[in-house]
């Protein structure tokens, strides 16, 4: 068996024992790195550590530290709340907040999953008290963290832009950016017609501010068991929620003397309600630094990763309380998984195993054939494993076949980034399991079966369609 045949071997065994087993696909990623490179390939331990990608280490960890700090010192807040205020009482206008917001959290540097674990209660209590269906404001969430994950300054558009620049690929971050922006803004379209947006038109937060009677908003949702949320590299979700002792609306409320009390339950916290955080100087501080992080990443050739780093560590001198905690909140889950997966393939790149693929799929003899191929691909395997590892490894494999120069660089890269991204409204996706999550609990299986026929849809639409678009237009 050729070395080419067992690393492709091995990063198969990656992706699917990341997939249905809790292991992550980092520490996955790297021992294949050690296995491979040092026992079938004869490589030292420097030359497995020289495929680490410290330039994109900087960038995940610099960005995810400086909005820490803005989660910490309430600037993400007041994002949020500022947003949904100023279409007070607009139920239509509604689910495009939460498509703007979570895209401007990932926009400026939020990890997909840590914007829609952010957006996505606000969502469901927006869904609960003005009627709106949750699968079209958990859809809207997730588009909208996809819709800016492709920023110069964001993870997914760091992570390719970082491979596409590695291996000498023209390249054109804000058209991939605005791409995929327009791309998810129009699927959030089709989305709001399909889930029941027409509805909403025309109608006023108090035409109907509370629970309807039969929703799941009569009954208080149960605190959330452990295992409910997705982590990249993780395993499948599992969905837990508890059962109510009555058929009614009323529950059972603990008392200090160890009794029980019947009560009627609340209703859900108003989101347009008078306690929005207010500007201060700390958040003032955060803004300018997010604004200047921005236009350095658009308009200098300064490293984004540094430029982020800088800026975190101003706001720690000058806000020291908005630090506290800061790094250990930064993603080191998508770190490791990220640098572990880019690690690998830096593997395979040494032992010739890219080359000979890309080689392999131009010898198909039709070059967008084989370029729908590459997209399918991303798409399928992204819907039950990690979009950041798919972007991290697919780039690179499909490398050799782009600079034979049959298909355009720029758009077989925002083909490929686009239909690895849309997947994640799969519920066995991190983004989609986290929507699943938080929907109210008389719906969960209902949201869990939509957004799982939507993913699966997307995982068969999106290839062709992203291909059509940014791909074949370069052949003509």
């Amino acid at each position: 068996m050729s070395d080419h045949v067992i690393s492709l071997i091995a990063l198969a065994l990656v992706f699917t024992v990341a997939t249905f087993t809790s292991v992550h696909m980092g520490a996955l990623a790297i021992v294949a790195a050690f296995v491979v490179g040092t026992f079938f390939v004869h490589e030292s331990a420097d030359e497995i550590f020289g495929g680490f990608p410290g330039d994109l280490f900087v960038v995940l960890v610099g960005v995810t530290f400086l909005f820490a700090i803005a989660k910490n010192n309430g600037t993400v807040d007041w994002l949020v709340h500022a947003s949904t205020r100023a279409v007070r009482g607009r139920i239509a206008l509604i689910p495009w907040v939460m498509f703007l917001v979570t895209a401007v959290l990932t926009a400026v540097g939020a990890v997909v999953p840590a914007a829609v674990a952010i957006i996505a209660p606000i969502g469901m209590g927006f869904a609960v008290r003005y009627r709106i269906n949750p699968v079209l404001l958990g859809l809207f969430i997730i588009n909208g963290a996809s819709a800016g994950g492709f920023s110069p300054i964001s993870i997914f558009g760091s992570i390719t832009n970082g491979v596409v620049s590695r291996n000498d690929l023209p390249g054109n971050p804000m058209l991939l950016f605005a791409s995929s922006f327009v791309f998810n803004a129009l699927l959030s379209v089709v989305v709001f017609f399909l889930f029941g947006g027409r509805e909403l038109m025309g109608r006023r937060a108090q035409d109907g501010g509370g629970p309807v009677p039969g929703n799941a908003g009569d009954v208080p949702e149960a605190r959330p068991k452990g295992g409910e949320t997705g982590a990249p590299g993780g395993g499948a979700v599992a969905l837990q929620t508890s059962t109510t002792v009555t058929p009614t609306s009323t529950t059972v409320t603990p008392t200090s003397t160890g009794t029980a009390e019947l009560s009627d339950p609340p209703d859900p916290p108003d989101p347009f309600g008078p306690s929005a955080p207010r500007l201060n100087r700390v958040r003032v501080l955060t803004l300018t630094g997010l604004l200047g992080l921005v236009l350095g990443a658009l308009f200098t050739d300064l490293n984004v990763g540094l430029l982020a780093l800088t800026v975190a560590v101003v706001l720690s001198l000058l806000a020291p309380e908005s630090a506290k905690g800061a790094v250990d909140r930064c993603a080191w889950s998508t770190v490791l998984l990220v640098c572990g997966v880019v690690t690998f393939v830096g593997t395979m790149e040494r032992i010739g195993t890219i080359d000979w693929l890309g080689h392999s799929v131009a010898d198909i003899g039709a070059p967008l054939l084989g370029a729908l191929l590459i997209c399918c691909i991303g798409a399928v395997v992204s819907a039950f494993a990690s979009t950041t590892g798919i972007l991290g490894a697919l780039i690179p494999l499909a490398v050799p076949f782009l600079l034979g120069g049959e298909v355009g660089a720029v758009g077989m890269v925002i083909a490929l980034a686009i239909s690895s991204s849309v997947v994640d409204s799969s519920p066995i996706s991190t983004s989609g399991a986290l929507v699943t999550a938080h929907a109210p609990e008389g719906q969960r299986d209902s949201v869990f079966r939509k957004l799982m026929t939507w993913g699966l849809s997307m995982a068969a639409i999106a290839p062709p369609v992203t291909w059509m678009i940014f791909v074949v237009p370069g052949r003509l």
